[in-house]
Parts: structure tokens; C-alpha cells; sequence
């Protein structure tokens, strides 16, 4: 008997599919229930897959696999347009050896199996919690009343008082209230998703589930997509420096246009899971000694330097970037900006 893996999940038909997540909601944590299949397409990549829900939370189930992860080198190379961003951008760092520097940047070359496991589709923030406006209140902060005014009288779409609160429009009568959730200890919330029936990602878990096993340096290939809509650049067509097709900078014509477009990399992937897409953002992950392991963002850290959206979003779009600095910092650190999601694994599922 095999593990049902992603070849084997992907040669059942709907009937097939349908019966093995039926069976599923035997093994899974209290709660959960099996809402039906569903198709998610991204990149290239296809996959049709159950999905569940917990107290109103998506699941899907990700088929395990045998894949290579890591990157030190190229799979089909940069595109001219990549290439010329990138050696201009780290050349006024005094890097000359692009290879070698992006190597650097990645987790190494390694074979992992992949067990087959539900996976939480949107994060969980660590160091946020949502609260009414009664709850805030009620928290009797000096500063809350007069920010939480001012924002509402002004069109700003987001605002946050460091590790104190944070307000984000929703509409024009809609605001959510996030509150800093002090004195939190990762060992309770990992002990706690345990006893609930939950696991953390592993870094393999999380590399696996953001490129599917692919061996370029992004999700989509080895170039840069420049059409995309990012946070804290918008449209990329529209940013000084950038250049378009023909070699021009593109002008300033399209940042009135599709304003209001998803960002592309928050977008639900070939699994149906969706990611931060935001470089001072990372997931926590645990690496094999069981220590933390942020993965896709840097805290910020390349996009504060000025490096642009290439370099700058290597942190959140590299499907195999690993923070070097990491180990030298203190999760607490990062937990405003550390979010996480969980997970179910089911090394049982077999055929």
C-alpha cells in the first residue's frame, strides 16, 4: 500500500475523489466538515481537490508527493528584462555575483516526501487579534479614541499604532479593530493546536505547498512578472524604472486603472491556498529541530533598503527564500508581522 500521493490523487476521477474525502471527516478534528471538490488553477499548475470547513474556516486537502526542494541554480534562466533589474539593482549593493547571491537567499537542495495533509487556506495572525469597537474601549488606551476618529473622518486605507492597535477600512461605514495580543508564548499556541488536533507547518511543508515542487526561482518560472499588482507598489507597469515590452519606461497611464485588483500574490494557488504576498509579513514555520522558521517575508528588510519590487519581493514571491538572518533573531521580534496557519496531516491516507 502507497501513500496517496499527488499523480496517484490526480489520476481519480470526481467519483473517486469524492469517496476518499467522505472517508476523511472520520480521521479529521471535531468540527470539520467536507463541503464538496473544487478546482483551483494558478501558474501553470491545476489541481481539483476537497475541500473542508472548521467553525466557518477553509481546508483543502493537498495530496502528499516525493519532490525536490531548494534552489541553487537556474531552471530556464531570466528573461532580458529580469536580468537587467536584478544585476542593477544588487550591483549598487556590490554583489557581481548574481547566482551566487540569489543562492544565498534560498533554502539548499534536498529530497523530502510530503505526506498528504488539510491545510488552513487563509493565515492566522500571532500577534493580532480582532476586537469590536466596545472591546477596544474598553482597553482604555490614551490613543485609541482620537486615531480611531481621525481614520474614519480621512480616506487612508489602513493605520497602526506599533504593537498597540490597528484600524483597516473595510467600506465607507466599515472599520475592523486589531488589537496587540502582548505575552503570547509560541509553545501555548503550538500545544494548544495540538490538543485541538492541529499541527504548524514544517519549512518543507511550506515550500512544497507554495511552488507544488517546482525548480524555478518563482511559482510561475524564473522571471519576474512585471505585470503583476503588488502591495505597497500597485500596478507594476506604473512604477518609475520599470520598463515595458518595448524597452521604454512605461508611463504613469494605468495607476488609476484596476485600482481596486487583488493583489496577485494574496491570490488562492493551484491548491487553493492562499498566501501573505507581502514582504514584511512572514508565515511562521518550524524547521527539524522544532525552532522557528519564518518563511515568505523578511520583516521588510530588502524592500525598506530601496531595492524595488524585484529584490525587494524576493522575500514574499521566491518560492525557496530563507531569511539568512533568522536564526540571529528572536521570534518575539517578529510577532507583529508573524502570522500561521494549521494543518492536518494524514500519513494514513493510503491506496
Amino acid at each position: 500500500m502507497e501513500a496517496l500521493s499527488r499523480d496517484m490523487w490526480q489520476g481519480l476521477d470526481a467519483q473517486d475523489k469524492e469517496a476518499w474525502m467522505r472517508k476523511l471527516v472520520h480521521q479529521l478534528p471535531d468540527g470539520m466538515q467536507y463541503e464538496g471538490l473544487e478546482t483551483f488553477e494558478r501558474f501553470g499548475q491545476r489541481m481539483e481537490t476537497g475541500v473542508f470547513t472548521e467553525d466557518g474556516l477553509r481546508f483543502v486537502f493537498v495530496p502528499g508527493d516525493q519532490v525536490t526542494l531548494g534552489w541553487d541554480r537556474w531552471q530556464h534562466g531570466m528573461n532580458q528584462e529580469t536580468s537587467a533589474d536584478l544585476h542593477e539593482t544588487v550591483s549598487e549593493y556590490g554583489v557581481e555575483d548574481v547566482d551566487s547571491f540569489l543562492a544565498s537567499q534560498m533554502s539548499p537542495v534536498r529530497e523530502v516526501t510530503i505526506a498528504p495533509m488539510l491545510v488552513e487556506c487563509e493565515l492566522i495572525s500571532l500577534g493580532w487579534i480582532e476586537v469590536s469597537e466596545e472591546e477596544a474601549f474598553a482597553q482604555e488606551d490614551p490613543d485609541f479614541p482620537s486615531a480611531l476618529e481621525q481614520f474614519k473622518q480621512s480616506d487612508i486605507r489602513e493605520y497602526e499604532l506599533h504593537q498597540q492597535f490597528r484600524l483597516i477600512r473595510q467600506s465607507e461605514d466599515e472599520v475592523r479593530i486589531l488589537w496587540f495580543n502582548e505575552g503570547i508564548e509560541l509553545e501555548d499556541v503550538v500545544r494548544e493546536e495540538a490538543a485541538a488536533g492541529f499541527g504548524l507547518l514544517t519549512e518543507d511543508e511550506w515550500e512544497y505547498i507554495y511552488g507544488g515542487g517546482c525548480r524555478t526561482l518563482f511559482p510561475w518560472g524564473d522571471s519576474f512578472d512585471y505585470t503583476m499588482r503588488l502591495k505597497h507598489f500597485g500596478i507594476l507597469e506604473g512604477v518609475d524604472g520599470i520598463v515595458d515590452g518595448s524597452g521604454e519606461s512605461a508611463s504613469s497611464r494605468v495607476e488609476e486603472k484596476e485600482d481596486d485588483r487583488a493583489y496577485d500574490l494574496e491570490l488562492p494557488n493551484f491548491f487553493g491556498v492562499q498566501f501573505a504576498g507581502d514582504p514584511y509579513k512572514v508565515e511562521l514555520t518550524l524547521d527539524s529541530d522544532g525552532d522557528v522558521m519564518p518563511k515568505g517575508g523578511d520583516g521588510g528588510s530588502l524592500i525598506c533598503g530601496g531595492t524595488g519590487p524585484l529584490v525587494g519581493f524576493l522575500p514574499a514571491a521566491a518560492v525557496y527564500y530563507r531569511d539568512v538572518n533568522a536564526s540571529e533573531l528572536d521570534w518575539e521580534d517578529l510577532m507583529d508581522a508573524m502570522y500561521y496557519r494549521r494543518v492536518v496531516r494524514l500519513p494514513e491516507v493510503v491506496l
